[in-house]
């Protein structure tokens, strides 16, 4: 008789996992045909080649797709689940739909606001943006950087001067990228067939990219359209390898995938809830890995003189970027701005070149990246804010930080999970 109810639970959780498993093919199968319309949509793909093959061979009209995704999403909405693990796992499903339910009514013409992206595709809701609470911090970086003339053509001239030449370019990054992974190794243990490939490209919106590759290995691509600075290797080897982008891949990929066996973690999409977790925990990976004042002295006592740059500018540079990091959120705040339609295209040029402190062809590439992928740039501030209170509201020490930051990177949980915990 004692048996009856646990024969019950097993063949209800068994229920729940093959359904949501019909559900979850679906979704990758949807997913790789919006990735035919929306480009940008499949940051990586891991699973069965046929299905990405019969995505191009069969593919939907854009009426048919949004009316499939869109069926999708009710059948979700209204599956039923039980056990913990289905019921987070359906949760977690359900936002990733969501979100390529927006993406595809964006590719037919639908439009939103900037805040409506945010919540429907991050699963986030925004902060007001005050504009004078930069200008506080404009009139700092002034006293940090005093002179005459413009300050971000000041600043900009400042960090010409770190640029690594060209020469040692490969060897600084290298160096960088194999400290951030010797410290995360400390921490996060990861398959010995763990690899990347490193390249140097040319003509992106963006500074760096980690193509993940599956089987552990990933493509981290450089942008060396602009000169690169030697502040800039540390934050790369972290953010788009250790512990970031890459250790994340990895994680998501053995665990949820292999492990797991949950189909819906053979596809990355950019535009999902998922994003605001890699970018937050990429971001805030540098600090993890270099805590107080481990980065400046590791770039001052070691990449400085491989780049055959003079040391004694690290502690300025030190400072330039604590006040430059509470600028973060004026991109996200332009980006607002301007994707609602409050502000004119040059209108945006001019604050990301002002509140970032740049060239202006930086600053066109700053807008031509919101051109590209729209409310996307708020996870790398906001994303950041969310993942730093998760974790260190988990535990003061940094052992307690590195476990909690692993957790994070292969549970079901999203912005609105975290921000009420």
């Amino acid at each position: 008789m004692r048996l009856i109810p646990a024969i019950c639970l097993i063949l209800l959780t068994a229920t729940s996992a093959f359904a949501l498993d019909d559900e979850a093919e679906r979704y990758v199968k949807l997913a790789l045909q919006l990735g035919e319309y929306d480009p940008d949509y499949v940051d990586a793909y891991l699973g069965p080649d046929e299905w990405a093959q019969e995505a191009k061979d069969n593919l939907r009209s854009k009426d048919d797709l949004a009316e499939a995704i869109s069926s999708l999403l009710l059948d979700l909405k209204n599956l039923s689940l039980t056990d913990a693990e289905s019921v987070s796992r359906h949760r977690a499903l359900l936002r990733k739909v969501r979100a390529m339910d927006t993406r595809i009514r964006m590719v037919n013409g639908e439009t939103f606001s900037f805040a409506e992206e945010a919540r429907l595709i991050y699963d986030v809701n925004l902060p007001d943006y005050d504009f004078s609470e930069f200008d506080r911090v404009i009139d700092e970086i002034e006293n940090l950087m005093p002179g005459d003339g413009d300050l971000a053509e000041r600043v900009d001239a400042f960090r010409n001067s770190l640029v690594i030449p060209e020469d040692a370019r490969d060897a600084v990054m290298k160096k960088a990228i194999d400290e951030c992974r010797q410290r995360s190794a400390k921490h996060i243990s990861l398959p010995s067939s763990e690899r990347f490939t490193l390249e140097y490209v040319h003509d992106q919106s963006w500074t760096g990219y980690n193509w993940y590759q599956g089987e552990n290995e990933s493509l981290m691509q450089i942008n060396v359209d602009f000169p690169t600075k030697v502040d800039f290797a540390v934050g790369l080897g972290c953010h788009e390898g250790y512990p970031g982008h890459h250790v994340w891949n990895v994680l998501v990929e053995n665990r949820l995938l292999k492990e797991n066996g949950w189909i819906e973690f053979s596809i990355f999409p950019l535009f999902s809830p998922a994003g605001l977790i890699g970018e937050g925990s990429a971001n805030y990976g540098v600090d993890l890995a270099f805590p107080g004042s481990e980065k400046i002295e590791f770039e001052r006592d070691v990449l400085f003189p491989l780049a055959g740059l003079d040391p004694e500018k690290a502690a300025i540079v030190d400072r330039l970027n604590k006040l430059t990091v509470r600028l973060g959120h004026a991109a996200t705040a332009t980006a607002q701005l301007y994707l609602d339609g409050e502000i004119s295209r040059e209108e945006a040029i001019e604050q990301r070149r002002k509140y970032g402190l740049t060239s202006r062809a930086r600053a066109e590439q700053a807008v031509r990246f919101i051109d590209q992928y729209r409310s996307y740039v708020l996870n790398y501030s906001l994303g950041q804010d969310i993942v730093r209170e998760y974790i260190e509201s988990q535990g003061d020490d940094q052992q307690s930080r590195w476990e909690a930051f692993e957790r994070l990177l292969t549970e079901l949980s999203s912005a609105s999970d975290m921000t009420n915990h």
